[in-house]
């Protein structure tokens, strides 16, 4: 028996277009139905958490954060998260081409729910968001 819910949002933050549009075109080949809201640095993704009229059902239940930004990167977008009291619990998803460990390490003690790399090819970065999204649309959210 399968229930059926309604798509939650998801936070894209990412400022490389190419990868913005491969996001998109992975949700769109994978028939994903989630609300996709893109910004383009921590800041202005901050911004758009905080705004006043966000609520339960317009905060997306996950984020996926690019590393490297301009303004605000993904580590400086993650500290200010955590040390929010209303975001510090947003599950946060790391998508990056970064393979240093010290950017794993630092991600993984601020509790990012995963760290993947970006695939080159599309075929498998659209496998890889198929697979995310089967994983947080099995979570239970309360």
């Amino acid at each position: 028996m399968s229930v059926s819910r309604k798509p939650f949002p998801i936070l894209l933050v990412e400022d490389d277009e190419i990868d913005v549009m491969n996001v998109e075109r992975a949700f769109s080949t994978n028939s994903l139905h989630n609300p996709l809201v893109v910004k383009s640095n921590g800041e202005d993704a901050l911004a758009y958490l905080k705004t006043p009229d966000m609520n339960e059902e317009s905060r997306p239940n996950l984020i996926l954060l690019d590393i490297n930004m301009p303004i605000m990167n993904g580590l400086e977008f993650l500290k200010a998260c955590r040390a929010d009291e209303e975001l510090k619990k947003l599950p946060v998803v790391v998508l990056t081409s970064s393979r240093e460990d010290s950017d794993r390490r630092d991600f993984f003690n601020l509790n990012v729910a995963g760290y993947i790399l970006k695939p080159v090819d599309f075929n498998q970065f659209r496998e890889t968001i198929q697979v995310i999204n089967q994983y947080w649309s099995l979570n239970e959210f309360p």
